[in-house]
């Protein structure tokens, strides 16, 4: 089974991340590898999410034990991911022998996407509806999940997109309502089941919440500490993240 597009350029435009996996599978704990790679544990787990997401299958699996604590390892996926990142590592020492070609290299990677959008999941077009000059293109993602991105028209024909295109779906953390699973979700919108992994509470501004959907996915939202208490959130909790079609972006693979 071949990579998606999306974490085969990722492999290209953001090696250290890549390379994560590889102080993951030695030392078999995320504080440790996140310490052994020079980054925060906040940051390692952002990139650990981040890969996750664009892989049809998590690569990284986490055993309980609270925040700093437990185990994680590599799955049969993110071993297989190791091995071919070490395989274009051989092959990028034999190719950018010359000045040049590493500078040609920069080059490719400046031109390829990047974004501020915390949430990016891969998936495929599963549809395409037009009413007026806006498209509802249905997505679907890994682990069965599906979601409703609302672009123009133009933009579809623009992203040439058709049955099967390979997209991700980018979501700003701040887009994301949080509901609890009791609560009614608006008409129209977008609603997937999670679990709230972690909340991280700030001094001054909303708190970051981590929710782990039933894919296996990470979403990340912004929430007022306030609200999550008068909803009685917390880590732990069965939540539904709610967000309408004309916040979800679509992006191509160049």
């Amino acid at each position: 089974m071949s990579l998606p597009t999306s974490l085969t350029q990722h492999m290209v435009r953001r090696p250290h991340r890549i390379a994560l996996l590889q102080h993951i599978a030695e030392q078999g704990s995320i504080t440790r590898a996140a310490k052994s790679a020079g980054l925060s544990y906040k940051a390692a787990w952002d990139a650990i999410d981040e890969l996750n997401n664009l892989a049809q299958q998590p690569l990284v699996e986490r055993s309980v034990g609270g925040r700093g604590g437990g185990g994680a390892k590599l799955s049969a996926e993110g071993e297989r991911v190791l091995r071919l990142y070490q395989r274009l590592q051989a092959l990028q020492t034999q190719l950018l022998e010359t000045p040049e070609e590493s500078s040609d290299l920069a080059l490719l990677s400046r031109l390829m996407l990047r974004t501020s959008a915390r949430n990016q999941l891969h998936g495929q077009v599963s549809s395409i509806t037009r009413f007026g000059r806006n498209d509802m293109i249905g997505l679907q993602l890994a682990g069965g999940l599906s979601v409703d991105a609302q672009i123009t028209h133009d933009s579809t024909l623009r992203l040439e997109l058709e049955i099967g295109t390979d997209v991700f779906a980018l979501i700003k953390a701040s887009w994301l309502e949080l509901l609890p699973p009791n609560a009614t979700a608006t008409t129209g919108h977008n609603c997937l089941n999670g679990k709230i992994e972690e909340v991280l509470h700030a001094e001054d501004g909303p708190c970051e919440v981590r929710i782990v959907l039933s894919s296996g996915q990470t979403l990340c939202a912004l929430a007022e500490k306030e609200s999550l208490d008068a909803q009685k959130l917390s880590a732990g909790s069965e939540v539904n993240v709610q967000f309408a079609p004309s916040y979800v972006l679509v992006g191509t693979p160049l």
